[in-house]
C-alpha cells in the first residue's frame, strides 16, 4: 500500500510521519502524475484558499476529480475538508466538489480561538479521540449518501463520510494517536479488495 500526502501548502509532513509509524510507505503529491502512484491521499489541514489555487496551478484540480470518481480513498483534514466539500462558501476558487458535505471556513474564530477537545468517534472503539482544533471549520450540513461520523457536545459535526472520502475538522497527526490514520487505512485496504474482486465498493 502506498499512500499520497497532498504536498503543496500545510502540514503534510506531519500525516507523512504518522503514515510512516504505521509502516506505510508514503508518496508527496504535487504533479498529476503523482496520483498514479497511489492507493489513497490524505489532503493537510494549511491554508484552503491557498491550497485549491495551487491545486489549479498544479493542473491536479480535473485528475484528482476524477480519480475520486473512480474510487480513491480521501481522508482530508481541516482546509482538506473544505477542499472536498460540495459547498464551501469564501473560496476564490472552486475545490474538488465531490464530497456531501457544507463546510463554513474558520467556524470556531481566529488562531487564538484553537482548542482541544475529547470526542466519540464509535468507528475508533471505546476510547475518545483526544482532537486538535486549529482556525477549524465545520460540516454544517451532511447529505446523503454522507453520514456523520462524530460531533462535539453541542452538536456541531466535526467528522463525515462517504465511501471513500473522510472529511475531518481537526488535527489527527498532531496528537500521538494514530487510530483514525489507521481507520483511514481500513477504508483504502477495504476498497482496494473490492476493486481486485469486482464488485462496487460502498
Amino acid at each position: 500500500m502506498r499512500i499520497g500526502v497532498l504536498a503543496l501548502q500545510g502540514d503534510f509532513r506531519e500525516h507523512e510521519k504518522t503514515l510512516r509509524r504505521l509502516g506505510v510507505e508514503v508518496k508527496e503529491v504535487r504533479l498529476p502524475r503523482d496520483l498514479d502512484e497511489v492507493d489513497g491521499l490524505i489532503i493537510p489541514g494549511g491554508e484552503s484558499t491557498t491550497i485549491t489555487r495551487l491545486l489549479h496551478q498544479y493542473q491536479l484540480i480535473e485528475p484528482l476529480s476524477k480519480r475520486v470518481r473512480e474510487g480513491l480513498p480521501v481522508l482530508a483534514t481541516c482546509a482538506g475538508a473544505i477542499v472536498l466539500a460540495k459547498q464551501a462558501p469564501g473560496l476564490d476558487r472552486e475545490g474538488l466538489r465531490v464530497m456531501h458535505i457544507n463546510v463554513r471556513r474558520n467556524a470556531f474564530g481566529r488562531q487564538v480561538d484553537s482548542f482541544e477537545a475529547d470526542i466519540s468517534i464509535p468507528q475508533l472503539g471505546h476510547e475518545p479521540f483526544h482532537a486538535v482544533f486549529i482556525r477549524a471549520p465545520i460540516i454544517e450540513e451532511v447529505q446523503a449518501p454522507a453520514e456523520v461520523l462524530a460531533s462535539l457536545q453541542d452538536g456541531t459535526i466535526v467528522a463525515a463520510r462517504e465511501g471513500g472520502l473522510l472529511a475531518l475538522a481537526f488535527h489527527p497527526e498532531l496528537t500521538e494517536d494514530v487510530r483514525m490514520h489507521a481507520y483511514f487505512l481500513g477504508m483504502v485496504k477495504e476498497r482496494g479488495t473490492a476493486r481486485v474482486m469486482g464488485t462496487k465498493p460502498a
